[in-house]
């Protein structure tokens, strides 16, 4: 009884995030970052090449979501709401970091944002700035639906650069209250975890490759061909 006692206590590094995810995470903030500089300078071509980027990432992660690795997974991290409230109710509860993956409130986080996001790329393939650049679709959707949804495009980005604020102050509170540190994990993807826990299933990136290239070609054609 001893020893399993001390196995429960003592900490070992664990993968729980993997390369893709990694990726995808850093090369979002690099993305919006680069729309948001390129629309107030008004280089609307890089603008619409980020937007692009940007619908590759987040419909990879969607599919990465369903096939990827199991931290990835939205059946691994989406729970019931009241599970997450319940979790918001007990948020100053310095109790160790023991979740593998997201936790309850910031797996429905993540899913916010993740259909911000999509809100975000889908009114920009239907956008048009009133001079020679427009989203792949607008002319299909015409010239008064195209126009609404340039306006829901503007301001749903200040929606997300809200929705990334908090994500970044909710970051900042769990070091800050819980002493847990959320970035350093999704830097190397790994987080000192008890020994008794089972490490997460592992998708190959050799599959999350694939996935991305289909992607980038879909999109590739939507942009080039459409």
């Amino acid at each position: 009884m001893a020893l399993r006692n001390r196995k429960s206590e003592l900490k070992l590094p664990m993968r729980v995030w993997d390369a893709p995810m990694r990726l995808f995470h850093w090369a979002i903030v690099v993305l919006i970052v680069t729309s948001f500089i390129a629309i107030k300078m008004d280089h609307t071509k890089l603008h619409l090449l980020s937007g692009y980027a940007v619908l590759t990432l987040v419909l990879f992660r969607v599919v990465w979501g369903i096939i990827g690795s199991e931290t990835a997974r939205f059946s691994h991290f989406l729970r019931s709401p009241m599970a997450a409230l319940r979790y918001l109710l007990r948020f100053r509860d310095r109790a160790p970091d023991t979740a593998i993956g997201h936790n309850a409130a910031g797996g429905w986080m993540t899913l916010v944002m993740l259909l911000d996001m999509l809100v975000q790329v889908g009114t920009g393939l239907c956008a048009n700035d009133d001079g020679d650049m427009a989203g792949p679709l607008a002319k299909y959707v015409g010239k008064a639906r195209s126009d609404f949804l340039s306006a829901v495009h503007g301001w749903n980005f200040y929606v997300l650069l809200g929705l990334i604020v908090l994500h970044v102050l909710a970051v900042t509170a769990y070091a800050a209250i819980k002493r847990h540190d959320l970035v350093r994990p999704m830097v190397t993807g790994k987080k000192r975890l008890p020994a008794t826990a089972r490490a997460p299933r592992m998708a190959s990136p050799l599959l999350a490759l694939l996935v991305l290239v289909v992607i980038a070609a879909g999109v590739w054609v939507l942009a080039t061909r459409v």
